[in-house]
C-alpha cells in the first residue's frame, strides 16, 4: 500500500535577513566570519542565504577536461558556459603564458557517439581539432589561423572525427571517423594527411565501434580498441595491434586481449615501445603490459585503474622518464594518485590531498593532471612526484568558496536489497551564518547520477554546495551499476535497471532518515538522463519522496530503445533485455505507463535539441502531470542538447528548482528568485 505524503503548504514568513552584499575586504570578511560563527541567525533549513549563487555556478568558472602535454607546453579544454558552452583549446607555454589556441568561431567538440570527447590531437606546436558546428577537422600551427583539412561532407555533420593521434613524423593523423549516410551509421579508423591534400583513408573497419587508435613511438605499429553490439566498451571490448606499412596500410593484425566479457581501456605505448593497457579480466580494471607475446599484470589490486568510456580521450596513466608509470586508481569511490614501478610491481600513493584526479600526463620530470578534493574544485595541477610539491596552473572556479560554507563529502555505506550494501557520498547542511531551530531536521536531496554506468566523484562541486549552504542535506548515490567498485558491483545493474538503482537511492534516503540526520517527510530526488529515469521511477513506484526534479529524464524505455543514437542503441539489451523480445519488461519499468500512480509534484527540465533523450519523453510526462492535476513545472531550453551548457540556462534551471522545492517542501525563500510557473497548484 502506498503511503500518502501530503504536500506541505508554503511558509508565510518573510525571507530571512542577511547582508545583500558580501564584504570582499579581507579584514572585514574575517571579522564577518567570526561574528557569524559566534551569532548564527535562526532560520528554517532551505531558506539560508548563501554566497554560492546560481549566477556563480553559471558564470563563475569553466569545466576542465582533456589535458595533455607536448614537450613543456600544456594543453587542455575549457568548457565555458559564459560563451554558450563553447569548448576552447587552451595552451600554457613554458614561460607561464596561458592563451586560447583557437578563435571564437571554433568550438573544439565532436559529436562522435553524440557524447564526444577526444576532439583534439597535439604534437609539437601543431593541434588538430574537430569543430562542433560543421564537424570538420581543422589544423592550427602555433599562432597561425586554423585551416580546414577535411572536406565538406555530403550532408551537414555527416562525417565526424574523434580520438586522433598525430604520427611521429607530424604528417599524418590517425583517428576514429563516424559516417552518417542515409539510415546507416558507420564507425571506422582512418588516416589522413595533415595538409589536407587527400581524403581520409580507411585503415580498420568491420566492427560496430572503435576507439583509442594509438601509434607506437616509431610509427610502425597501431593499437586500437573495438567492440560490437550489444556490448558497451565497459562490458566487453578487444585490443588489436597491427603493423603499419610504409604505404600507409595495416598488415598482420592480431588480437592482444579482450573478449565479450572482458573490458579493455587505454592502450598506450611506453617510450621504449612496449604496449600497455588496462583490463578487468580479474573483476577489477588493472594495469597490464605485453612483452614477447606474453601479457603481464603490473599491479594486481582490488581497485579500478580504468573508467567507463562514455567519451573519447579518457586516460588514467602516463609514463615518466625513468620507466615508472604515474596513474590514478579508484578504491571505495575515491581516486588516488600513485606511482607504479612495472618491474617491482609496487604501487606508491602520492599527494593524498587529491581525492579526484583525471588525465595524468608527463611534463618534463613532473606530472600534470586535473585534480581536486572534497574541499577543492578541479584545477590543472603540475606536481613533482618525488617531493609532492605542486603548482596550480588553472582553476576551474573564478572565485573561492569560503571553507566555512563547504560541506565536505562523507563516504557512506548503507544496507540495501538482497542483504547487500551500496555506496554514496553524504553532504550535511553547512553555513556559518544560520542555524535551524532546535529539533528541526533538514530536507534531503538525493542525487542519482547519469550513465547509469558512471560514478559521482568526491570533489568540491559548487552545484552541491549551492544546496548544502542553503540548509539542504545532500546524498549523491553510487548505486549498484556504478563504476569504481569492481565489475561485480557494476554488473548488479545487468537486467535490473529501474530496480537496483531505484532500491539503492530509496535505501540511501531511508538510512539517513532512520538515523535522524534528515527529515523523512521532506525528501526530494533529482537526476539527469539515466538519473532522471531513476528519479521518475522513485516518484511513480514508491512513496518515499515528497517531490523531485527530472533533467532530460527517460520516461519510456521502449521509446529510448527505438529512438536513440547508435552508441546506445543496444545498451538496454544488457540493462533491461533485448527489444522487442522483452517488451513486457520494458513496459513494466517505464514510468510513462504508470503515471496514474504518480502522486508527487515534479519539475521537469529539457533541452529541445537533445538527441539522446528526445523532448518527446518530457512532453509525455508533462501531459500526464497536466491530466492528473498534480503541481508541476516544465522548463524547456531551445538550443540545448543532452546536458545544459549555456550560462543563462544553468542559472535559470538551478533557481527554478530551488523555487519549486520551496513551494513544495514548505520553506521560505531567503533570496529573490524569478518565479517559475507551477501548474496544478491550488491557490
Amino acid at each position: 500500500m502506498r503511503r500518502t505524503i501530503p504536500t506541505p503548504a508554503a511558509a508565510d514568513s518573510a525571507a530571512v535577513s542577511i547582508d545583500d552584499v558580501i564584504d570582499r575586504d579581507a579584514e572585514g570578511a574575517a571579522a564577518r566570519r567570526a561574528y557569524r560563527v559566534a551569532v548564527p541567525t535562526s532560520a528554517p533549513y532551505g531558506s539560508w542565504r548563501s554566497p554560492v549563487t546560481a549566477e556563480l555556478l553559471a558564470r563563475g568558472g569553466v569545466n576542465l577536461s582533456w589535458l595533455t602535454a607536448s614537450g613543456d607546453t600544456l594543453y587542455w579544454i575549457e568548457g565555458r558556459p559564459q560563451e554558450g558552452g563553447r569548448d576552447v583549446l587552451v595552451r600554457r607555454t613554458p614561460d607561464g603564458r596561458i592563451t586560447d589556441v583557437i578563435p571564437r568561431e571554433l568550438n573544439a567538440r565532436t559529436r562522435v557517439h553524440e557524447y564526444g570527447g577526444g576532439a583534439v590531437a597535439v604534437r609539437g606546436a601543431t593541434a588538430v581539432l574537430s569543430n562542433f558546428a560543421d564537424q570538420r577537422l581543422y589544423r592550427v600551427d602555433g599562432e597561425a589561423a586554423p585551416v580546414a583539412i577535411t572536406a565538406e561532407p555530403p550532408t551537414p555533420s555527416a562525417h565526424r572525427y574523434a580520438d586522433g593521434v598525430i604520427a611521429p613524423d607530424g604528417a599524418t593523423l590517425v583517428c576514429v571517423r563516424e559516417r552518417h549516410e542515409a539510415s546507416e551509421v558507420v564507425n571506422e579508423i582512418v588516416s589522413l594527411p595533415l595538409d589536407g591534400s587527400a581524403p581520409p583513408r580507411v585503415l580498420v573497419s568491420g566492427h560496430d565501434f572503435f576507439s583509442t587508435p594509438r601509434l607506437s613511438p616509431d610509427g610502425r605499429a597501431l593499437a586500437w580498441l573495438a567492440w560490437d553490439h550489444p556490448n558497451m566498451p565497459w562490458d566487453g571490448s578487444e585490443l588489436f595491434v597491427a603493423d603499419l606499412r610504409r604505404d600507409g596500410a595495416l598488415a598482420d593484425a592480431r588480437r592482444v586481449a579482450g573478449a565479450r566479457e572482458e573490458s579493455i581501456f587505454q592502450p598506450q605505448w611506453s617510450p621504449d615501445g612496449t604496449l600497455h593497457f588496462v583490463s578487468d579480466r580479474t573483476g577489477w580494471w588493472n594495469l597490464y603490459r605485453e612483452r614477447a607475446g606474453e601479457v603481464e599484470a603490473l599491479a594486481p589490486m582490488e581497485a579500478e585503474f580504468g573508467l567507463p568510456q562514455w567519451v573519447f580521450g579518457l586516460s588514467t596513466y602516463t609514463f615518466l622518464g625513468d620507466g615508472r608509470i604515474a596513474c590514478f586508481y579508484v578504491k571505495d569511490g575515491l581516486r588516488h594518485l600513485a606511482i607504479v614501478d612495472p618491474d617491482a610491481r609496487g604501487v606508491i600513493d602520492v599527494a593524498p590531498r587529491f581525492t579526484f584526479i583525471a588525465y595524468p600526463t608527463r611534463i618534463g620530470d613532473r606530472i600534470a593532471f586535473i585534480g581536486g578534493s572534497a574541499t577543492e574544485a578541479p584545477a590543472v595541477v603540475v606536481l613533482d612526484p618525488n617531493t609532492g610539491a605542486h603548482e596550480v596552473v588553472r582553476r576551474s572556479l573564478a572565485y573561492d568558496i569560503d571553507p566555512a560554507y563547504v560541506s565536505a563529502a562523507q563516504p557512506i555505506e548503507f544496507p540495501t536489497e538482497g542483504g547487500r550494501s551500496a555506496h554514496a557520498l553524504y553532504y550535511p547542511p553547512r553555513s556559518p551564518d544560520f542555524a535551524a531551530a532546535d529539533g528541526e531536521r533538514p530536507p534531503l536531496l538525493v542525487l542519482s547520477h547519469g550513465g547509469p554506468t558512471s560514478m559521482t566523484p568526491a570533489v568540491l562541486q559548487p552545484a552541491i554546495q549551492y544546496w548544502t549552504s542553503r540548509g539542504f542535506a545532500v546524498v549523491d548515490v553510487n548505486y549498484g551499476g556504478s563504476t569504481g567498485y569492481g565489475r561485480e558491483y557494476r554488473e548488479r545493474l545487468d537486467g535490473q535497471w529501474g530496480v537496483v538503482d531505484l532500491a539503492d537511492c530509496v535505501n540511501a534516503a531511508r538510512s539517513l532518515a532512520g538515523s535522524g540526520r534528515v527529515d523523512g517527510r521532506r525528501m526530494a530526488i533529482r537526476g539527469g538522463s539515466a538519473g532522471g529515469y531513476t528519479t521518475l521511477c522513485a516518484l511513480v513506484f514508491t512513496d518515499v519522496f515528497a517531490t523531485g526534479a527530472s533533467y532530460y529524464g527517460v520516461a519510456d524505455l521502449a521509446a529510448l530503445a527505438r529512438d536513440t543514437h547508435k552508441f546506445e542503441s543496444r545498451y538496454l539489451d544488457r540493462l533491461v533485455g533485448p527489444y522487442p523480445e522483452a517488451a513486457q519488461t520494458y513496459r513494466a519499468r517505464s514510468p510513462v505507463h504508470f503515471f496514474d500512480r504518480l502522486e508527487r509534484p515534479l519539475i521537469v527540465f529539457q533541452g529541445l535539441d537533445d538527441k539522446v533523450v528526445p523532448p518527446s519523453q518530457a512532453e509525455m510526462l508533462v501531459d500526464a502531470l497536466r491530466r492528473k492535476g498534480l503541481p508541476f513545472a516544465y522548463v524547456a531550453f531551445a538550443g540545448e542538447g543532452h546536458g545544459f551548457r549555456r550560462a543563462e540556462n544553468i542559472k535559470r534551471s538551478t533557481e527554478a528548482e530551488l523555487f519549486f522545492y520551496s513551494a513544495m517542501l514548505g520553506f521560505p525563500l531567503g533570496e529573490v528568485i524569478e518565479p517559475v510557473t507551477i501548474e496544478g497548484r491550488s491557490s
